[in-house]
């Protein structure tokens, strides 16, 4: 608790005239003002986060949260359990598709052992930082002990500190977990304080009978559990996932250390939640990456006032989406510190009124 109690109370306000200067350096760009639209908005977010206008991103990361999650019991999920695991090894071994994309933008996948049902060896490219062999059964009783939560919220802190010293200038989000939409409807469910067939949605791939059996297993877990919506580590431990406190964790070490953070879909947005209900001024370190499938998403992004980069029908996970973002930000990055002004490429201002 000292950990997180020491992230939140060194997590600043972003100043808004560092972000009216960088407007005004774009201004003087030798192109029509405006037209560069929200690469604009992107590099003002990233430069006011670092406090300059000439910050380049050297060091791109890509943080894969794991854990497994006990209510795949009640058949909430197309998928075994056991995929967790397996897919823990194609992220490992670079087949995935955010290996892919991490290749294409030129970041490293950090990829993180927060709470897989099964023990995993050590090895490069993975990190253990296992709170518990998966969640218990949410729909019998709290997925995980209060002490529990608070202990995969420093896991996300400490991965932030550890990847200090080889460097790390903007991270983006990333999960992987049989049944974490289920956590995640829930989360939103009661954070949000929402109807739960609102906010529930097929996950990877659930038929129309499946769905209704996950929407009636998700209220009887908010029934039973009764978490309070304005206790956000008590909704973590009653409803919630390892891997989800890990990367609201991941967002309040990143705000600790300004470094920008570029959100994934539904997982990792509900982990931005939990992270923005324990300390608000996260929130302008965060960046949406996409709009994802799942049909809670939408919700989560207009809770925290966020409008995605990119709506492409996705809804992997991974981190997918956010190795899209990144690449978004770094080009509006370039731009700020690259472009000539007016007077440097020899063209004709426009005429003032």
């Amino acid at each position: 608790m000292k950990l997180l109690k020491d992230t939140i109370d060194h997590i600043e306000e972003l100043s808004r005239d560092a972000i009216d200067d960088i407007h005004a350096k774009f201004n003087a760009f030798a192109i029509p003002r405006g037209s560069l639209g929200r690469f604009e908005e992107l590099a003002a977010v990233y430069a006011s986060i670092k406090g300059t206008a000439g910050c380049a991103i050297r060091h791109k990361k890509i943080v894969t949260m794991a854990g497994d999650h006990g209510v795949v019991e009640e058949g909430v999920s197309a998928f075994p359990q056991q995929v967790t695991r397996q897919m823990v090894r194609n992220f490992i071994e670079g087949g995935a598709a955010i290996n892919v994309l991490a290749r294409h933008i030129g970041a490293k996948v950090i990829v993180v052992d927060c709470g897989v049902a099964s023990l995993l060896e050590p090895q490069p490219g993975l990190k253990i930082k296992k709170v518990g062999l998966g969640t218990k059964n949410m729909a019998l009783g709290p997925a995980m002990s209060r002490e529990e939560a608070i202990r995969s919220i420093e896991t996300g802190i400490e991965l932030i500190e550890e990847e200090l010293e080889e460097g790390i200038d903007i991270v983006g989000t990333g999960d992987m977990g049989i049944a974490n939409t289920t956590a995640s409807s829930a989360l939103l469910s009661v954070l949000g304080r929402m109807d739960v067939v609102s906010v529930t949605g097929r996950g990877a791939g659930l038929d129309e009978e499946s769905v209704q059996r996950k929407i009636a297993v998700i209220k009887k877990a908010i029934d039973i559990n009764k978490p309070d919506p304005n206790d956000p580590i008590d909704v973590l431990s009653k409803v919630g996932g390892y891997e989800i406190g890990g990367i609201a964790g991941l967002c309040l070490g990143a705000a600790r250390y300004r470094i920008p953070v570029i959100l994934d879909g539904f997982i990792s947005t509900a982990g931005a939640l939990i992270a923005h209900a324990i300390e608000p001024k996260v929130n302008t370190y965060l960046i949406a990456s996409h709009v994802s499938a799942e049909k809670g998403h939408r919700m989560m992004l207009k809770l925290l006032n966020k409008i995605p980069l990119l709506d492409l029908n996705m809804r992997l996970g991974e981190g997918t989406g956010a190795a899209l973002g990144i690449n978004l930000v770094e080009a509006g990055v370039k731009l700020l510190y690259e472009m000539a002004t007016f007077q440097e490429a020899g063209v004709s201002e426009p005429h003032r009124e």
